[in-house]
């Protein structure tokens, strides 16, 4: 397949810059995968829509404040992206990053953040570089965690973009994040309540988390022509034994596994094992799935509304077909859907 065929047209103004107030009042598209039947919901009508003994799996990550904006020497503004840690100790630590300069800055050089944090560049691999940060006092992590404003994506332009980051910093984050490492929110998860999970309990509805720590390859833009050709960056997950329980569980009362968002998917159907099972484990998952992968795990998934020619559409175009995930889309846009990290959901489901 030609990553072209992935490619649609999305008004502007359909792009979401701003969380809505309540995060169950997103609206949801559900879709029939089955028959390309398309409804249109309320996020808290989920309860509504999974049955008693359906298992719903959350993504825990918790999104780090990965963005750092310093300058150079001569003044020229420099914008880092904290992807990896390599080492930290005290004062001092070192990072792999995505940079945006106008002019790159040499290796060698100095870049000064707040709060007196510096950071020397030490090596560029690709779109890769490698930079070791130090502070005057605390420990280097923290102090970057304190001069990190959210990594929002970049089709999140707002003029006021500074002063919202302590409202980033709540709601470009789920209610259940629990452990550091994302660079990007699992963005199907931002509209669960607390009442709403509460809801779902009473429902019979199980519940259990995994961790993907979303990198670069959930959002890196496919660059080459076919498919088949691009390759996903690893990405690193821990599904713990009850996730495996927890599904052999729903297996046995027939209850659907829902996934939340795409990283849950990736790191469910990369630990899949016979019967529809699945295996604990840690690990990096580089798994890629576009249309004509047969899942193994996932029988529902929720999920935002993704980029044109982006690896998430083509995972949900493999889950429900290409031509009616493009048909859902152009419906959600004659219907004015918000789309992206803070617009509104899907849930794809089907016969099961």
């Amino acid at each position: 397949m030609n990553v072209a065929e992935f490619d649609f047209e999305l008004p502007a103004r359909l792009i979401a810059q701003r969380p809505l107030a309540r995060r169950d009042q997103s609206r949801l598209l559900v879709l029939d995968r089955m028959t390309g039947a398309v409804g249109h919901r309320r996020f808290s009508d989920l309860p509504a829509l999974l049955r008693p003994g359906d298992l719903l799996v959350l993504n825990d990550t918790r999104v780090t404040a990965a963005r750092l904006v310093g300058r150079k020497a001569s003044g020229g503004r420099v914008e880092l992206l904290l992807v990896e840690r390599l080492d930290s100790a005290g004062r001092r630590g070192s990072w792999r990053c995505l940079l945006k300069a106008a002019r790159k800055p040499p290796l060698g050089s100095r870049v000064e953040f707040e709060r007196g944090v510096s950071a020397e560049v030490l090596e560029r691999n690709g779109l890769d570089w490698r930079v070791a940060f130090e502070c005057p006092s605390g420990r280097i992590d923290e102090q970057l965690e304190l001069i990190g404003r959210m990594p929002l994506p970049p089709y999140i332009r707002r003029d006021d973009e500074d002063s919202r980051d302590a409202e980033d910093r709540v709601r470009y984050q789920t209610v259940f994040a629990a452990r550091p490492g994302a660079i990007a929110a699992p963005t199907a998860g931002l509209h669960f309540t607390p009442e709403l999970l509460e809801r779902l309990r009473a429902r019979a509805v199980e519940r259990v988390s995994l961790t993907l720590h979303v990198g670069t390859a959930t959002f890196r833009p496919v660059s080459v022509e076919r498919v088949a050709q691009h390759r996903i960056e690893a990405e690193r997950f821990d599904l713990p034994p009850p996730v495996a329980e927890a599904v052999a569980a729903a297996r046995q009362r027939n209850g659907r596994v829902v996934a939340v968002g795409t990283t849950v998917v990736r790191a469910l159907e990369s630990c899949a094992a016979a019967g529809r099972l699945v295996r604990a484990g840690q690990g990096l998952s580089e798994l890629f799935i576009y249309p004509g992968y047969g899942f193994r795990v996932v029988d529902a998934i929720i999920t935002n509304f993704h980029l044109p020619r982006s690896t998430l559409l083509m995972l949900v175009s493999a889950f429900a077909g290409r031509d009616r995930v493009l048909e859902a889309y152009r419906e959600a846009v004659r219907a004015g859907y918000r789309f992206y990290s803070y617009g509104d959901a899907m849930l794809i489901e089907g016969h099961g």
